[in-house]
């Protein structure tokens, strides 16, 4: 095992170390919201992954879900018979580099950790499966048996997750698909669903310097605020799950008005909502409109975004035959793309080395133990799953 406790150059470092470096270092920044950087986008990055994979021996496609950001999609397929398929399926796109404390794209290398944009979320399981499947397709284990598998690098996972809907409604029926994510090494097989809800108020613009002769729009959310802070967070919680925890709910971002001098005629606010198993977007929806309906808050709610939650049975029977490979079970509080799969009728869960607590952060970074760790804990389980 590399010692990362000594001084170390990027000569020291391991394959999959050096190949997560090259991966940071291409930016691949979702475009939600602020991206922090001119050219946004995964189509680099996907790119990249394809050569890899092509190099590696795979069947190699780009899938253009939006302009500029395909997915990126590579079949290993055995010369054997197929028994079984497996996808394994890491996001290409990170979050915004704004406001990080170092330098998003250099793939630093100190302290036995790489910092960098993606190195935890989720370029560090994505590097650890590629190098596991370089190493596991070129045996005759692999050859002979009859396990194929597919490669899925999924653009957007961090807004919208068009990459993974797009994918799922034409890829083939997989007997276990693996999402990446950095999860400790434990296999996710739950978490809650996530929905992105906008409230809206209007007003009557009017020039700023008589203010009474309109309606002002953002006045009118100061009520709402306090509604789902104080009244509607507490009526969600009712709504927990014995592993998940509560329904929650929470303001996100906030916007009205177009001119300093003019009364805003409209602010609308939005809301992140990570809602339990037991619960459905459209029950929330009632719930709201009922209560804005009773306070007489002059506001309309409405869904951007609903995503399902995932809940694939603990003792499924290709599960517990990667669990001696894993650090145990677990559930999450956040959303993956798993849910959409597991929608589709896939057996889904997410696992990968590095921990969530180092995902978006400011100096976001892997730990390279961490990631040698799931390299070796992925090529244990494309071993197990052979048919």
């Amino acid at each position: 095992m590399q010692n990362y406790g000594k001084r170390m150059t990027i000569s020291d470092l391991t394959p999959t170390a050096k190949l997560l470096r090259q991966l940071v270092r291409i930016p691949s920044v979702n475009p939600h919201g602020n991206p922090g950087v001119a050219n946004p986008g995964e189509r680099a990055c996907a790119e990249f992954v394809g050569k890899f994979l092509r190099r590696a021996g795979a069947d190699v496609e780009l899938q253009e879900v939006r302009p500029g950001r395909p997915n990126v999609i590579g079949v290993f397929k055995p010369k054997a018979p197929v028994k079984r398929r497996l996808l394994l399926a890491p996001h290409t796109d990170t979050v915004s580099v704004a406001g990080m404390t170092v330098d998003p794209f250099v793939a630093t290398v100190s302290g036995g950790k790489l910092h960098g944009r993606g190195a935890s979320d989720t370029k560090g399981p994505m590097a650890a499966m590629l190098q596991a499947l370089r190493e596991f397709t070129v045996s005759g284990a692999f050859k002979n048996g009859g396990l194929e598998i597919t490669f899925a690098g999924l653009m957007s996972e961090e807004a919208y997750n068009h990459g993974a809907f797009a994918w799922a409604e034409k890829c083939p029926r997989y007997d276990l698909a693996i999402i990446g994510e950095p999860t400790q090494w434990q296999i996710v097989h739950a978490h809650k669903g996530c929905a992105w809800l906008a409230f809206t108020t209007k007003g009557r613009a009017v020039h700023a310097s008589t203010p009474a002769d309109g309606e002002n729009a953002i006045y009118a959310m100061t009520p709402l605020l306090a509604y789902v802070e104080k009244k509607l967070m507490k009526k969600l919680a009712k709504f927990s799950h014995p592993q998940l925890g509560a329904t929650s709910i929470a303001a996100t971002t906030i916007s009205g008005g177009a001119k300093d001098n003019i009364i805003p005629d409209t602010c609308e606010m939005h809301a992140d909502l990570r809602y339990t198993p037991d619960l459905t977007v459209s029950a929330v929806l009632a719930l709201i409109r009922a209560d804005l309906k009773k306070l007489r808050i002059p506001a309309i709610v409405s869904v951007n975004s609903d995503n399902h939650p995932l809940h694939t049975a603990a003792d499924h029977e290709l599960i517990q035959k990667i669990r001696p490979h894993t650090n145990g079970l677990a559930t999450a509080p956040w959303f993956c793309d798993a849910a959409i799969f597991g929608a589709h009728g896939i057996p889904a869960v997410a696992l990968g080395p590095g921990s969530i607590a180092q995902a978006h952060t400011a100096d976001e970074f892997i730990k390279l133990g961490d990631l040698e760790k799931g390299r070796e804990g992925y090529l244990k389980i494309l071993r197990a799953l052979l048919p």
